[in-house]
């Protein structure tokens, strides 16, 4: 990964900062693709583990390479007792907190952990997506006084993960929808957190630790964790009738309303329209449409107002409600499938590897500061 450009932006904004094969967008077009497959198509047809081996290796898997990753997956998500313990002992703890201190410690405990060679780091790219989901799930099943559930070789990553969560195996419905949710969230070029864990990786750090970079970056406000107020939002307003009202008292009130707005899209963040898809099928499903219709009146107020799009944490909200999965979940949900799209980034640094290190744009006085005397300062 190479700097192409000098130019300086605030926060980096339209600066080019390296090269990847793995994720492209078109802000301005509202194209999103993972190794050139336009996120459209793979919603609609792929599998996550489908997505996973795609981010990983660059071309869709056959059957017999996608049977082999799903038997990997389903065998590889047993965590350490020492992990298990620490979930445990912390029950009153923030999820996202838990889980970058967890992703953390398997480190300790992972037999390939000092290994660097390509073969080591694919397979513990595999355990980090198995055990990561085993993290979560077990976390809530584990503070809400229930025991682990192991995985089901017999189930999709989707269905496993609700299993493993709920304690009861998901409807084909329920499955497909969380499937595309995970499929939408896998990848989205150099976002922070996907930033932040591809310069962890260039200094040749192991992979857990460019992973518990990316899971620090990702529990900011500002990058996860939207689709949590986004939620909190409507189950306030809790009626359609008040939405309107509720955006506008929020936009007299210069108050940014979540949800909204993207730093790369300028017209729909094209995972929004099948989000919004679930968010309609799923609520009438489940008793849960009031949050649907809540969510359309917001969307249709803030675009006629602001001329904002919703982004794709907008209606994962409602979807994710929806599926019954607690609030302070959503975020680390969101790592669960992002899992994905940062080890592949971090194996294609290792692959082509050059330290990152950007230079600043600086501000202050360049030089020949005279040396004043304590006594003489102010």
């Amino acid at each position: 990964m190479s700097a192409t450009t000098t130019t300086s932006g605030a926060g980096l904004e339209g600066v080019i900062a390296g090269e990847s094969e793995i994720c492209y967008i078109d802000g301005h077009a509202g194209i999103l693709s993972y190794r050139g497959y336009n996120i459209h198509t793979l919603a609609e047809h792929a599998t996550f583990e489908e997505v996973i081996y795609l981010l990983w290796n660059g071309t869709l898997p056959n059957a017999g390479q996608l049977g082999t990753l799903k038997k990997e997956l389903s065998s590889s998500g047993e965590i350490a007792p020492q992990v298990v313990e620490f979930l445990r002992a912390n029950p009153k703890a923030l999820p996202m907190d838990v889980l970058r201190t967890a992703v953390s410690m398997l480190s300790l405990y992972d037999p390939q952990a000092r290994d660097m060679s390509v073969e080591a780091n694919h397979a513990k790219a595999v355990r980090l997506m198995s055990q990561t989901a085993t993290i979560v799930a077990g976390f809530d099943r584990l503070r809400n006084g229930k025991e682990l559930i192991p995985t089901d070789p017999s189930l999709s990553f989707a269905a496993n993960f609700l299993y493993m969560l709920t304690g009861s195996k998901p409807d084909e419905v329920m499955e497909r929808a969380f499937n595309v949710a995970l499929v939408l969230h896998a990848d989205h070029e150099l976002n922070a957190s996907t930033f932040a864990a591809r310069v962890t990786a260039a200094t040749l750090a192991d992979i857990h630790s460019a992973i518990t970079s990316a899971i620090g970056a990702l529990k900011g406000p500002l990058h996860g964790g939207a689709n949590e107020d986004v939620i909190r939002m409507l189950l306030q307003v809790g009626d359609p009738e008040k939405a309107v009202e509720r955006v506008h008292e929020m936009l007299a009130k210069k108050v940014k309303i979540p949800g909204f707005g993207h730093r790369v899209y300028r017209t729909d963040d094209p995972r929004a329209t099948h989000l919004r898809v679930l968010s309609e099928e799923l609520g009438k499903r489940t008793g849960h449409e009031k949050l649907f219709l809540m969510s359309k009146r917001v969307e249709d107020t803030v675009k006629g107002e602001k001329k904002l799009n919703p982004n794709v944490d907008f209606y994962s909200a409602s979807t994710y409600y929806s599926l019954g999965i607690p609030i302070d979940l959503f975020t680390p949900i969101f790592a669960v499938s992002r899992m994905s799209g940062w080890t592949a980034h971090v194996l294609e640094q290792y692959h082509n590897n050059r330290l990152i290190r950007p230079r600043a744009e600086y501000k202050g006085n360049p030089d020949g500061m005279k040396w004043i005397p304590m006594p003489e300062r102010a």
